[in-house]
């Protein structure tokens, strides 16, 4: 049972809170012990209320769930978890949880509890709209990045980064959708019956260009940047990073989830790596 409520908690959803951390390496915080401890709490509060919003998700999805090809073997779906342990370990989750998140700073605990009520608005009924699905989905990331923002004394970090988190999540929701699209023919979800291969292919291209436009605009026009601009060193990394996830995508027909991509392609994530490297050796180098 424990194995069973580990899995609907959906560890692999906690990657994306290395979000949380943008602002510690944007505002080149990385040398001060106290911001670290700060936001690695952080992170570990914000990703168990990312388990709490799948484990109710599923509670609310589990007929429908059963009658999905795959979403059957859920935990919740499949008979393995019991709602009513499902029920307590929510309710325990959030109690620790949001205490916590208030403890830490209030501003991080009200868009911690933010993201949870859109979060379950989302489940409810914002999912199900074309459009405004892929938007609500990129909310959640520029939320992750606002929240490492409120756990520390920002003092140079630049709006770019939400402009480019804002793009990435833009193409890696459309990216998802495309994926689902591809795999179940819009017949499984009523959001997808909203969108057409070609559109998303589009919207695909739209949101990666402007996310390489923005991370480029962001590496030679903030503020807190070496004078050399040798920031724009790391542009390359972001550009075959794109391109490889679109690559992916649309010639490869795989994606989903975008955290099971990077977690299964191994040139991306060395693209990933490079990248945080090249970051890492601008700001604390150069």
């Amino acid at each position: 049972m424990f194995k069973a409520l580990l899995k609907t908690m959906r560890p692999k959803q906690w990657a994306k809170s290395v979000f949380l951390l943008a602002a510690l390496v944007f505002d080149r915080q990385l040398t001060h012990p106290q911001a670290i401890l700060h936001t690695l709490a952080g992170v570990l509060v914000f990703s168990l209320i990312v388990s709490v919003v799948y484990i109710i998700n599923d509670i609310a999805d589990v007929e429908a769930d059963r009658r999905h090809p795959t979403k059957r073997n859920r935990p919740i779906a499949a008979g393995k978890l019991p709602l009513r342990v499902a029920w307590g370990a929510a309710l325990f989750l959030l109690l620790a949880a949001f205490p916590a998140a208030f403890w830490l700073s209030v501003p991080f605990g009200l868009i911690t509890t933010f993201y949870f009520l859109l979060n379950l608005l989302y489940s409810k009924w914002l999912k199900h709209q074309p459009l405004l699905d892929i938007i609500i989905l990129a909310s959640f990331y520029v939320l992750r990045v606002a929240a490492g923002v409120a756990l520390i004394d920002v003092q140079r970090f630049s709006p770019w980064i939400y402009l480019f988190t804002i793009f990435l999540a833009l193409l890696m929701g459309a990216g998802k959708r495309r994926a689902e699209l591809a795999e179940l023919a819009g017949g499984a979800r009523r959001v997808l019956e909203g969108y057409t291969l070609n559109f998303l292919d589009q919207l695909i291209s739209l949101a990666s260009g402007s996310t390489i436009i923005t991370y480029s605009l962001y590496t030679f026009s903030a503020p807190n940047l070496p004078e050399n601009h040798a920031m724009m060193l790391t542009i390359p990394f972001i550009l075959y990073a794109i391109l490889r996830y679109q690559y992916l995508l649309q010639v490869k027909e795989t994606g989903g989830a975008p955290e099971d991509v990077v977690l299964a392609d191994r040139p991306l994530q060395i693209a990933i790596l490079l990248w945080g490297l090249a970051v890492l050796l601008v700001f604390y180098r150069f």
